[in-house]
């Protein structure tokens, strides 16, 4: 006789990765192009979890670069990387890793990707972005959440 399970088996499956907004911007064009290149890149990272129904969820990324040159801005980019991901079985506490973490770290290289072809579509050397530790950044935005907060009242 099968024993009965009392918790249902874990499901992750990727349903669809899109890219949900992009932005390119070159203020200073063409004078930009006839100046002494010195970069000086802002980068920005942030995800945004949206439950939909029946253990789906869409977890989306942001990526913004901006990039001046003797203070000027060249280039501001903007990558709004998503996808749907079907997260069935798992627990609270493996679930916010997992929409936190796992599924961010899948998305990055596509914003990576676009962020790329992007700057060079725009005239400018091509910038690879460096790998993000989400795992570390989950751990850090967990930390602060429960960090005691100040006494601003006395």
């Amino acid at each position: 006789m099968a024993e009965e399970q009392t918790t249902p088996e874990k499901q992750f499956s990727i349903q669809k990765i899109y890219t949900k907004d992009m932005s390119f911007e070159t203020p200073n064009t063409p004078k930009i192009f006839t100046e002494k290149w010195e970069p000086m890149v802002d980068f920005n990272l942030g995800s945004n979890v949206q439950p939909l129904e029946n253990g789906l969820y869409e977890v989306a990324l942001t990526v913004t670069i901006t990039v001046k040159s003797d203070d000027k801005t060249a280039y501001l980019v903007e990558i709004n990387q998503a996808g749907i991901f079907t997260l069935i079985g798992f627990s609270d506490e493996e679930l916010s890793p997992m929409l936190g973490s796992f599924c961010p770290n899948i998305l990055f290289p596509y914003a990576r990707e676009a962020v790329s072809d992007l700057v060079a579509k725009g005239g400018f050397p091509q910038l690879i972005l460096a790998p993000v530790n989400f795992d570390a950044l989950y751990t850090q935005h967990i930390q602060a959440q429960q960090a005691p907060v100040s006494e601003t009242l006395n």
